[in-house]
């Protein structure tokens, strides 16, 4: 008998996921927006009704599968992700309201959290592994922290297995810079530039299969592929494939009032990652191992 996989978050990534899960589990989405239930569908997941910014339609969730897929990222104010918590509570809210004579809860037995490498905040460039102690620098890093904490301590405190995967830019066909490219969006100049990662979509939604299999409790993984580049030289590479012109480039000095504020606190963060964990324990071998494997016209 298939075990049941709850998926939380069932955009994009989930939607990649779930046809190369659907053999191995039945599938459960949640799902905030009736009009979405037939897109799961098609996708091979069963929509189950109900918003994390609104915890007294998440009753269902309490023993609904043994394996959760926790995507669905935090609203976009505050220092506290409202939806883990959320989350949380209603995965381990005794439901004896439906089921009086139960004596015990069923719980998860594994979870794994899709965070963001932007909890290290700037680390001028350096390489760094999963060892590295986080470092926010905003507010969305605040929250992504805070959600990691939540769930850690959740599943030390009811003994199930977390695991997180740190990912940084996901790309893919749909999830490329054309617009800002022939918007003529600028990007800082090299010396002032700084070092970003990437991950195709595709090989997250495989990396996150091999993570539901293999990933050890407690553990923390980069989800990323083996792309050392600056922001900048990444816009070049699309513009290139694509036969756009490339972004002009401007000082630093210079970004207020050109380059949005989101778009400047991802630019003043610089880093690189080490993915050796996620090869050696997650048994992955990339089909993008850079983005110049996976950008193509």
């Amino acid at each position: 008998m298939k075990k049941t996989l709850l998926i939380i978050g069932c955009g994009d990534v989930a939607r990649r996921v779930a046809p190369l899960l659907n053999t191995r589990y039945r599938i459960l989405g949640l799902c905030r927006n009736p009009e979405n239930s037939s897109k799961l569908r098609q996708h091979g997941i069963i929509p189950l009704s109900g918003d994390l910014d609104h915890p007294k339609t998440l009753n269902k969730l309490a023993g609904s599968a043994q394996m959760v897929l926790h995507l669905a990222p935090p609203a976009n104010h505050g220092v506290r992700d409202t939806r883990t918590a959320n989350l949380l509570a209603a995965l381990t809210r005794q439901f004896s309201i439906r089921y009086p004579r139960a004596k015990t809860l069923i719980l998860p037995q594994r979870l794994v959290y899709i965070s963001t490498s932007g909890v290290y905040g700037n680390c001028d460039g350096a390489l760094i592994d999963e060892t590295r102690l986080v470092n926010p620098g905003s507010e969305r890093a605040l929250r992504r922290i805070n959600a990691e904490r939540q769930i850690r301590h959740w599943g030390k405190r009811n003994q199930v297995n977390i695991s997180i995967l740190r990912v940084p830019g996901i790309y893919a066909a749909n999830r490329l810079p054309l617009k800002r490219l022939r918007d003529a969006a600028p990007v800082l100049s090299p010396e002032d530039d700084s070092y970003t990662n990437h991950i195709h979509a595709n090989d997250l939604a495989r990396i996150i299969c091999s993570a539901l299999r293999y990933a050890k409790h407690g553990r923390i993984y980069h989800a990323c592929d083996d792309s050392h580049l600056k922001m900048g030289e990444y816009f070049d590479l699309v513009a290139d494939r694509f036969g756009l012109s490339r972004p002009p480039r401007i000082k630093r000095n210079q970004a207020d009032g050109l380059i949005s504020p989101a778009m400047l606190s991802y630019m003043d963060e610089s880093r690189r990652l080490t993915n050796n964990r996620m090869k050696r324990e997650l048994h992955i071998t990339l089909h993008y191992p850079t983005v110049f494997e996976g950008i193509s016209n």
